[in-house]
């Protein structure tokens, strides 16, 4: 880490330690006092505002002329932090997904038009975004098969599809989506698609549901989304026609490794609460933690812990040396790699809390919950090992002896 990033680093250790860990509580009581599962809690602006005088803020941003220009490999170990407090923290420093990748869309391929209205807002933490890929009726693990269609007329494009898993669409400060869709079905496989910005009030877009994660409907929603001759200017293009899929492979590279430093802080989290449950606990005559499985427990997930740390740390400082395009199979590999690998720490803490760990008192059970909805999130296991399998084929496929006959 640079000098400069140790000390947002011990700034962050402070504030989460004085401000974060102590509103949990406070956010649980509001949430449940409003009676809704999509309520933005006062205790939120409260940290967002305590963020901003810390000089916490937008840290995910790696454009020093819209943010602090940390490198991605200063961000790491930052962003693992607020993963500890995945529905506070992150929010709280303007650090949240989808909200990170969009920003960074519209920086890199927004109008000024798109940056005065939506980016300069979203910097600013006044209003939320979401992402619409996902589609219900195709597998949109294969961004190829996207069918929402993106019709040109006289002055712009007219919008027919159905997306669901929005996440942030029902988020009260949410205002504006980043649409993929499909605008020249000729064309190649991966020049048929593009991005535009919709306004989340424009007319036609209907949020027709919130949908539940295991049950949970996270705060900022899920949303099943319905686009019905949404009339967009030719304006809301996001860089031009065709250039979708090179978009989002460029949106969620940073994505995906933000998404495993936080998870890295859910099972540091995690193994924290098994311990101190283990210490806390006796069964048949002695503490929990002096059972030979749980201490065998404990080290695995030190181990894992840390080879997921190295890995992660490995992808960001590729990223930062040769750019996210060749990082890629580092990228697909932590991908697969955090989710499982915390799911397993969450697990096994949920068996030592007992009856307490599939309930609300502990966040064990929505740490699980999240956690295995992220080996769906930003493609699926199968996709990312199916990428990483085919580039090392790609290393031995000229020098490889020809079959037998």
């Amino acid at each position: 880490m640079s000098d400069r990033a140790k000390r947002h680093f011990e700034e962050l250790l402070d504030f989460m330690d004085d401000r974060v860990y102590p509103a949990e509580s406070v956010y649980e009581e509001q949430m449940v006092a409003s009676g809704d599962p999509h309520f933005h809690p006062p205790v939120l602006e409260e940290l967002k505002a305590e963020a901003k005088r810390c000089g916490l803020w937008n840290l995910f941003h790696p454009h020093p002329e819209w943010g602090p220009g940390l490198t991605n490999l200063d961000y790491a170990p930052m962003c693992e932090v607020m993963g500890r407090s995945p529905h506070l923290a992150p929010e709280a420093m303007n650090c949240s997904a989808p909200d990170t990748g969009n920003m960074e869309v519209l920086t890199l391929f927004g109008t000024a038009e798109h940056r005065e209205k939506y980016l300069v807002p979203l910097l600013d933490g006044t209003i939320r975004s979401a992402f619409a890929m996902t589609e219900p009726a195709v597998a949109s693990s294969d961004a190829t098969n996207i069918e929402l269609r993106m019709v040109r007329d006289s002055d712009g494009y007219v919008l027919n599809g159905r997306k669901w898993f929005a996440s942030n669409a029902l988020h009260p400060h949410c205002r504006v989506l980043i649409v993929m869709g499909k605008t020249d079905p000729e064309a190649p496989p991966h020049r048929q698609q593009s991005m535009m910005v919709v306004p989340l009030d424009a007319p036609g877009v209907t949020v027709v549901r919130g949908l539940p994660v295991f049950g949970y409907q996270d705060r900022e929603g899920h949303a099943e989304i319905l686009f019905e001759d949404v009339h967009v200017p030719s304006s809301a293009l996001l860089k031009g026609e065709g250039e979708g899929f090179a978009i989002s492979q460029a949106r969620l590279g940073p994505g995906r490794i933000h998404h495993c430093m936080r998870i890295i802080g859910m099972a540091e989290r995690a193994l924290e609460l098994l311990c101190r449950r283990a210490l806390s606990r006796s069964t048949f005559g002695a503490p929990i933690a002096e059972r030979a499985n749980i201490q065998d427990w404990i080290a695995e997930a030190r181990i894992d812990i840390e080879k997921s740390r190295l890995l992660t740390l490995q992808a960001a400082s590729m990223m930062d040396q040769v750019g996210n395009k060749a990082a890629r199979t580092e990228i697909a590999a932590i991908k697969v790699d955090a989710p499982s690998m915390a799911l397993k720490i969450v697990d096994r803490a949920i068996q030592v809390y007992g009856a307490a760990g599939v309930t609300d008192d502990v966040p064990l059970a929505n740490f699980w919950a999240h956690l295995r909805t992220l080996r769906l999130a930003d493609g699926p296991d199968e996709v990312h090992k199916r990428a990483i399998a085919r580039a090392e084929l790609q290393k031995y496929a000229a020098t490889a002896a020809p079959a037998p006959r």
